[in-house]
């Protein structure tokens, strides 16, 4: 059972990876770059 367990994670994985791979090769340099702004400035000011 362990194994399953531990093959269908690696199979996961593997999707995973693929599909950022996948995405980065598609998308543009600056679509990517403000994608990659969204966790920097997730906060809002109210100043």
């Amino acid at each position: 059972m362990a194994y399953f367990l531990f093959a269908g994670d690696m199979l996961v994985m593997a999707f995973m990876m693929i599909v950022v791979v996948w995405v980065s090769l598609k998308s543009s340099k600056k679509s990517m770059q403000k994608t990659a702004q969204i966790p920097l400035n997730d906060e809002q000011r109210d100043g």
